[in-house]
Formats: structure tokens, C-alpha cells, sequence
């Protein structure tokens, strides 16, 4: 088997730092040292003394408290509504088929539409055509908008444009069962969102690019790192998911694999 020469990290870190989401689900991570520890691993040995222990330590550890949405993550389909439009239950997380994880991969750049454009299917069709890539099904469609250039900024909840119904019908219409965006979320982001609605009133804009995973089950990742140094097309992009029983996303550490 030959191992692709390069593999560019695609992912986010959990932290508590970084501004990746709002203020009310953000991750808390408590961080124990190996000093902190000491104590507790001389409890488990009766008679062991810290001063036994190499350095007198024991082991690094931290608590975690996460939404499964916290961080780099797959999105399940069951996330976006609990039937299919034939009435069939949605898979969770560890329902979806591994083979769906490990796929060529295609990056649509759209950095340069403004923030809170909804894509369209014409949108899409015409950056692939730009790219020279003929869209096979399960490939793995990566969507790089300017929201990447803000992340660690409150701005970053705001930035970049998002994907529409159409334009996520044309690509899993076509086979595509993963795709991902480097923005906090696959559609635009909620400020615009909102605006929409209190104009038109119309509910079918509301999370409308995940909500066409009603009519073709998808999976889409969602906080996605370095999609501008990837190329057009040529790599391989692997992802696969934490298996959380009946979870509504995973969390992930996708890669892209290239030559």
C-alpha cells in the first residue's frame, strides 16, 4: 500500500480559547497535571508514597463537557430531522456507513461571496466546472468560504456564506453523502438567517441546507481548518466519526490525503 505523501489536518482543536461557537454551548475542558494526579494514583497503591513515583507525578488527564456539536464534527442525518420524507427513521452517527468516510475529495471555494449569500445549485455547478471536476457519487465535497479567515473572533459565528436547499439537493441528488464547510454551520449564519425570515415569514428558509437531508439522508461536517491550502481536486479526504450510540453528530479529525 502506498501512503500518500502529504496529509493536511482539516480539523479544529477543542478548546476553551477559541471563539467556535456561542456563548451557551461552548466546551469546558479542566486540565489535571501530572502533579495534580499524584495523590490519586498513590490511593489506588497502599503504601505507595509520592515520592516513589518518577518526578513524583502521576498522570495527565482532563475532564471534558461537550455537545457532540462542539469542535470539528459529522453531522448525522437523524441532526436535521428525526424521518425522511418517505416517513423512515434517520440514521444517527453510528448508523452511517464507514465507506462514506474514506472518499475522493472536491473544494468549491466560495471566499469571495459575501456573507449571508445562500449557494445555489448554478453557484455550484459553475465552481466544479472552474475546478474541471465532474462530480462522482460519494465523493466528498469540501466548501471553503471566508468564515475560516475569522475563526478565534466573535465575528466568526457571522462570516461566510452558507449553503441553500437547492444547491445540497444538487450535490447529494448527483451521490454526494458527505460534504463540509469551514463555517460554524452548513447554512448561513443565523443573523441572516433571521433577517430573511422576518421579512418573508416564509419557515422554509429556516436551516433549509440541512433540512434537504429530509429528501436524501447526508452527513456534512461543520468547523473544518486549512481548506485554502488545498487544491481544486486530486486528494483523498478521510473522516470518520467517533461512534456515539444514537448520536446526533460525532466528533472528527479529518485529513486530507494528497500527493
Amino acid at each position: 500500500m502506498k501512503l500518500p505523501s502529504r496529509m493536511l489536518d482539516l480539523s479544529s482543536p477543542l478548546e476553551n480559547e477559541t471563539v467556535y461557537d456561542p456563548p451557551f454551548m461552548r466546551p469546558k475542558i479542566e486540565y489535571l497535571t501530572n502533579a495534580d494526579t499524584a495523590a490519586q494514583m498513590c490511593e489506588l497503591f497502599p503504601g505507595l508514597r509520592r515520592e516513589d513515583l518518577p518526578d513524583g507525578e502521576g498522570w495527565a488527564i482532563e475532564f471534558v463537557q461537550v455537545f457532540t456539536h462542539n469542535g470539528t464534527h459529522m453531522d448525522a442525518p437523524i441532526h436535521f430531522v428525526s424521518k425522511s420524507a418517505d416517513g423512515k427513521p434517520m440514521m444517527t452517527i453510528d448508523q452511517v456507513p464507514l465507506d462514506w468516510f474514506l472518499r475522493p475529495g472536491v473544494k468549491l471555494d466560495f471566499r469571495k461571496m459575501p456573507d449571508g449569500h445562500v449557494i445555489t445549485a448554478a453557484e455550484v455547478e459553475t465552481e466544479l466546472k472552474r475546478v474541471g471536476h465532474e462530480l462522482k457519487p460519494l465523493d466528498i465535497v469540501l466548501v471553503n468560504t471566508r468564515a475560516s479567515e475569522r475563526i478565534g473572533t466573535d465575528e466568526y459565528l457571522t462570516a461566510g456564506c452558507g449553503m441553500g436547499r437547492e444547491a445540497t439537493l444538487y450535490l447529494t441528488s448527483r451521490g454526494v453523502r458527505v460534504t463540509g464547510i469551514d463555517a460554524w454551520g452548513w447554512d448561513v449564519p443565523f443573523v441572516y438567517m433571521r433577517e430573511r425570515w422576518l421579512k418573508t415569514r416564509d419557515p422554509s428558509i429556516i436551516w433549509e441546507g440541512h433540512r434537504a437531508g429530509r429528501d436524501i439522508p447526508y452527513c456534512h461536517m461543520e468547523k473544518l481548518c486549512n481548506l485554502e491550502q488545498l487544491p481544486g481536486d486530486g486528494f483523498t479526504v478521510a473522516c470518520f466519526p467517533s461512534k456515539l450510540k444514537n448520536g446526533s453528530a460525532g466528533w472528527i479529525r479529518p485529513v486530507a490525503l494528497f500527493d
